[in-house]
């Protein structure tokens, strides 16, 4: 109940909340570089140096993949025309023999229902329009929270501890902050080396299979695998889509293969050996927290379901191994 109070609470101010979110995550990441850097350069040039910096080379990435995209537009045009016939001889051939005829009548249907449903569509377009207005400020306020956290977060916390806390309680609560803030940051950043090696291993088996947008799915593989347990297949699934109807049923079979392989891979090599030393949550808590986290905040939730219970669980054993 506690938890879904929370969600809950979050889900009213989910702009901010993300925004908060995000900038902690940026902030788990980059405070040990500008403190690198604080070494050699002043507090303020190092976190800009940090921030900057990183946020270059990310809109850098995005560039490479758009350039991708458009580069091979036309030619993936040819072979997504290409694919979609080699899909509709398969459906015609054993075990499923649909007949051409009902193929064209699942074609006027999706016709019929885009034509008859246009303002609609229209109506969700400028809707989304509204949601890019709403991430550019989400955005925008996640990288100013980053400023504030990773230059000065240290004094922040001591600042709240010691206006909020009575002074009896202080030493408890600083202690559960510490621990929470420690399973918080290992969290993060195992879960971005487990992100980075489940896509730099798609990236290479896409590569090597040839198939089309190698490199946007190699990026889409990196951000799914954010989202434990389901992410990373729901990902690989659609790049299966993808190499059946741009390199047909052999490739998709061995996309799928790698589906399995690299499941396996992330279970029972990757999360272990990274993520032990930050989070200790039975799988079963895992799976419950994203389904969970999902129905109350949709993909959003289950993102964060994950690391919250790990850091209300941090909480929870600093508290009750802290002495009175």
């Amino acid at each position: 109940m506690v938890v879904y109070g929370v969600f809950s609470v979050l889900g009213r101010f989910q702009l901010i909340a993300v925004a908060l979110f995000l900038a902690l995550v940026v902030t788990s990441v980059l405070r040990p570089l500008a403190d690198l850097l604080n070494r050699v350069l002043a507090r303020p040039l190092s976190v800009a140096v940090a921030l900057v910096g990183s946020l270059l080379l990310v809109l850098t990435l995005f560039a490479l993949v758009g350039n991708a995209v458009a580069n091979e537009s036309d030619k993936l045009a040819g072979e997504f025309r290409g694919g979609i016939h080699r899909i509709e001889v398969w459906l015609q051939r054993p075990p499923l023999r649909l007949s051409p005829g009902k193929l064209s009548d699942l074609q006027r249907q999706v016709t019929d229902y885009i034509a008859g449903h246009q303002a609609s569509l229209l109506s969700s377009a400028v809707s989304g329009l509204g949601r890019v207005v709403e991430l550019i400020t989400g955005g925008a306020l996640a990288f100013f929270a980053s400023v504030f956290f990773i230059h000065s977060g240290e004094r922040m916390w001591s600042w709240a501890r010691d206006q909020l806390l009575p002074s009896g309680a202080r030493a408890r609560w600083d202690r559960a902050g510490r621990a929470a803030w420690r399973t918080f940051a290992g969290y993060t950043r195992g879960i971005i080396i487990v992100a980075a090696a489940n896509a730099v291993l798609v990236g290479i088996a896409l590569f090597v299979l040839r198939v089309p947008l190698a490199l946007p799915l190699t990026l889409l593989e990196f951000f799914a695998a954010f989202i434990p347990l389901v992410g990373s297949p729901v990902a690989l699934g659609v790049a299966t889509v993808v190499a059946l109807a741009g390199r047909g049923p052999l490739t998709a079979a061995a996309v799928l293969v790698l589906i399995v392989v690299i499941g396996q891979l992330e279970g029972h090599v990757l999360h272990p050996l990274v993520m032990s030393w930050a989070v200790r949550l039975h799988p079963l808590v895992v799976a419950v927290s994203v389904i969970a986290g999902s129905i109350v905040a949709g993909v959003i939730g289950a993102v964060v379901a994950v690391p919250f219970i790990s850091v209300v669980w941090s909480v929870l054993r600093a508290l009750r191994a802290a002495p009175s």
